[in-house]
């Protein structure tokens, strides 16, 4: 159904393909393939004008009458529609007998618009910056002309998808119940804009790449991209300890598991929509959000609905601590950081443990008339 171009599978699946986790539970059937949603002469945040923004989504269960059994998952760094699966099923937190789920996927990420199927005068690197905010008011435009939606009960996303969970919260901080935001800020602190700008470094580098106007893929820019990415992932612990090793057959080695990253990371994506997801996630700050000047504390502090933040104890992307200074400032917060040595990846259960947290967590949350007091953590 789709290419095995996602920071999803990466995470739930793409680490099955490096050999190291267990085998991948069925992914539940959406209703049909991806669709296309089109917006005409969509004005962006720089100013730039696409003249046909594409957006790819795809549901699971029902639209009910009322219309009001809608939950959103927005996707991660190169995700397609089907990065939240390990969440969804009748016995996990988001029921499709019970909830109509719109699984969206950001622009950049080869489906959705982006600088490898945009035609001139947006192809390859001439495709413009699209902010977190740009994805939230492009995926607004979908629910309510596509599905008449006004409300959602939820907005749940891990990673990328979290920022926009938290952008929701504070662009539209009244057309969604609740919120949750797994692995992920809102906000990319100084530390991450460095790690990423390495990252794009790391393709640059490669001749080949030649500014984004290359004629064949600069696979050793890539191919670098991919091992300055592993050194981030997981935490050091997990590398010292060998989790690698879970559920990895025999023969499986340290040497494999970093040559999986180096050679074969995200197969077949595309160098500058790699490059512009990136440019999107170190952008993101939800206090530059026009109303707030820039200050990520007022923007914070107007959130209206209840948030579960669920930070990874040992993510390296967005640190805990970082989740730490923006939880002093979410009035309605229950601050349940995941107890994981799986670092960025156990905020999409990348392990069963990690899994059951996650779903017995947003499960519960879901079901609560009423959020827990600020934890002032």
């Amino acid at each position: 159904m789709s290419q095995e171009t996602s920071m999803g599978r990466l995470v739930r699946a793409t680490c099955l393909s490096l050999m190291l986790l267990i085998p991948v539970q069925a992914a539940q059937a959406a209703d049909g393939d991806r669709q296309a949603f089109t917006i005409e002469q969509f004005k962006l945040e720089s100013g730039a004008v696409l003249p046909g923004a594409v957006i790819m989504y795809a549901t699971y269960g029902k639209l009910n009458a009322a219309h009001d059994n809608v939950i959103l998952l927005p996707s991660h760094y190169m995700a397609d529609s089907h990065g939240y699966e390990w969440l969804i099923g009748p016995d996990k937190a988001l029921d499709p007998n019970k909830y109509f789920l719109v699984a969206t996927e950001l622009f950049g990420n080869g489906k959705s618009s982006s600088p490898s199927n945009t035609p001139e005068p947006f192809h390859g690197p001439r495709f413009p910056v699209t902010t977190i905010r740009d994805n939230v008011e492009a995926v607004h435009r979908l629910l309510g002309e596509k599905f008449g939606v006004t409300h959602l009960r939820a907005v749940i996303g891990f990673s990328m998808g979290g920022q926009q969970a938290f952008q929701w919260a504070v662009s539209y901080p009244t057309f969604e119940d609740r919120v949750v935001v797994t692995s992920a800020t809102a906000k990319t602190y100084p530390h991450g804009v460095v790690r990423l700008e390495g990252q794009i470094a790391a393709i640059d580098a490669d001749p080949v790449f030649n500014g984004g106007d290359y004629t064949q893929p600069p696979t050793k820019g890539l191919e670098a991209f991919g091992l300055v990415w592993a050194a981030w992932l997981y935490s050091q612990d997990w590398w010292r300890l060998e989790l690698w090793k879970a559920g990895a057959p025999p023969g499986t080695t340290f040497a494999s598991v970093v040559d999986r990253f180096h050679h074969n990371f995200i197969p077949g994506a595309d160098a500058n929509d790699l490059i512009l997801q990136m440019r999107t996630w170190e952008r993101h700050d939800v206090g530059a959000t026009p109303g707030f000047g820039g200050d990520i504390e007022r923007a914070l502090r107007s959130i209206k609905v209840p948030v579960l933040y669920m930070p990874s104890e040992t993510d390296m992307y967005f640190p805990i601590n970082d989740a730490k200074y923006e939880a002093r400032f979410i009035p309605h917060l229950t601050f349940a950081p995941i107890p994981s040595l799986w670092g960025h990846t156990a905020g999409a259960a990348s392990n069963p443990a990690d899994g059951k947290f996650l779903n017995d967590t947003i499960g519960r949350f879901l079901s609560t008339a009423q959020a827990r007091p600020p934890s002032g953590s």
